[in-house]
């Protein structure tokens, strides 16, 4: 039990500088699969984490830009697995040469 004086709960720790968020898994075609199952198509990359990224105009939960947004559900499954390689190539760390 905490003592009279300590908070039952500790403060908020998010913008603790020594304290880091737990990274999200990546977005990625073969998890999108397995979370639909066995149906014909090309899984949409929403994970329902609906923010814009104002940085590099992305969403980022999908990491989508808004035109591919609105124009997922009229494209054909090739040019969506050409998206999903960008969204999967959009993830990856920045190197610096």
């Amino acid at each position: 039990m905490a003592a009279m004086n300590e908070p039952l709960f500790p403060a908020n720790t998010a913008a603790a500088p020594h304290m880091t968020q737990p990274r999200r898994p990546l977005v990625t075609l073969e998890a999108a699969r397995a979370k639909v199952g066995p149906v014909p198509g090309v899984p949409s990359p929403c994970i329902s984490v609906c923010e814009m990224d104002e940085a590099t105009s992305s969403c980022k939960g999908c990491f989508r830009t808004l035109a591919e947004i609105s124009q997922w559900g009229r494209m054909a499954d090739a040019d969506k697995l050409v998206l999903w390689q960008l969204i999967e190539a959009r993830q990856a760390p920045v190197v610096a040469p």
